[in-house]
């Protein structure tokens, strides 16, 4: 037991955010950080890290919810097999997010089906039970993409399909690095989706933009000393790929699921909700699974949704530029009012993962006094 890993020992996060503070202080000016991970955010939001940060130390939630990042068309697509009739079985927090003109929960209250899962797996047992066609809207990063990508390659039931809404995070930070606004100085990657793709593939962007990368894990002393590690390369100019997550990252990754992605999903360009459009930032499947590719077996007639504008307060919404850096949800007009958990406009608000539903739940950036560190 003298040898157990704690990490959200009170006193050694203490010490990190007095060496957080005194790493920015010798920067002699605000330092602009950002993670792309959403469950970064709900670990600073749940253990209250803000609080504990320097006062010139800005970290900022970039596009790393999933959810967030689904695009209007993509979620209408899904709409629309419903109302023609299909099953569809997705995670949670996609049900409500809107589409241009509705949600899968408004689809269900118009009589279509539609069934939350956990996991892939759960999708595939549902299919298994019925005759009906049973379409997976698959969402996520390379992690949950991994698994669709397993479950494909085992096979799976002829009434099953998938509408594929998976993106890739890496074309992602090389939008956001290139932004003409941009104050992000390094980024904090994700520890989960690294354990897919190594650390290594970080280290050409790191050479292209000259801003280090640090690979963080989710307990709170993995994010406090991973922003200490981050801030430090900033003062010392010093471009770099760190991994912070040893026990769980690797250079190379997990070399046995990447061969697995690829060998099911191709990177194409598309459009991110409210950022721009990604080359190479959205996971198709390849033409040998066109079988299970719900864009191919069926017509999708979105022309049928299209006819309906979009509402005027989805114009007001600013998610984009919140996940982009360039705003905070403090800075929407729909905030806390007409935007909130129960009766979301925007896309950052309907999921856990997101910036406008976390700093809803938890108070966003709390002012704590000279409290140092609150776990």
């Amino acid at each position: 037991m003298a040898n157990l890993l704690e990490f959200r020992d009170p006193i050694r996060a203490r010490a990190l955010a007095d060496a957080l503070a005194r790493a920015t202080g010798d920067v002699g000016r605000e330092v602009s950080l950002m993670h792309v991970c959403g469950s970064h955010e709900q670990a600073i939001a749940k253990f209250g890290l803000r609080s504990a940060f320097p006062r010139r130390l800005n970290v900022i939630m970039g596009p790393g919810c999933p959810v967030c990042i689904t695009d209007q068309p993509e979620i209408d697509e899904a709409v629309v097999l419903a109302q023609q009739g299909a099953r569809i079985a997705t995670y949670g927090d996609m049900v409500r997010v809107p589409g241009t003109a509705g949600s899968l929960a408004d689809a269900q209250a118009r009589g279509a089906t539609i069934d939350t899962v956990y996991s892939i797996a759960q999708a595939i047992d549902l299919a298994r039970e019925t005759t009906d066609e049973v379409v997976f809207f698959a969402t996520g990063f390379e992690t949950t993409a991994v698994a669709t990508a397993a479950v494909i390659l085992a096979g799976v039931p002829k009434n099953f399909s998938i509408l594929s809404a998976h993106k890739y995070i890496p074309p992602v930070m090389e939008i956001v690095a290139e932004m003409p606004d941009t104050r992000v100085e390094g980024f904090l990657a994700a520890g989960h989706a690294a354990t897919i793709t190594g650390w290594g593939i970080f280290e050409p962007f790191v050479a292209r933009h000259q801003l280090p990368v640090v690979v963080a894990g989710f307990e709170p002393l993995d994010i406090l000393a991973a922003l200490l590690k981050l801030v430090e390369l900033v003062r010392d100019r010093a471009p770099a790929v760190v991994n912070m997550f040893p026990r769980c990252v690797t250079r190379e990754g997990n070399r046995n699921a990447q061969r697995q992605l690829w060998q099911v999903f191709r990177p194409i360009g598309g459009r991110w909700r409210g950022i721009a459009h990604i080359p190479n930032g959205n996971l198709r499947l390849r033409d040998e699974w066109a079988a299970v590719d719900a864009r191919r077996r069926f017509t999708i007639d979105l022309a049928s949704l299209w006819r309906h504008a979009p509402s005027t307060l989805a114009r007001q919404c600013i998610c984009g530029n919140i996940m982009a850096g360039i705003a905070s949800p403090a800075d929407c007009p729909l905030f806390g009012g007409a935007c909130v958990p129960d009766s979301p406009v925007g896309a950052c608000m309907v999921s856990s993962e997101g910036t406008c539903r976390i700093w809803h739940q938890y108070g966003g950036v709390p002012n704590l006094g000279d409290v140092t560190c609150p776990i």
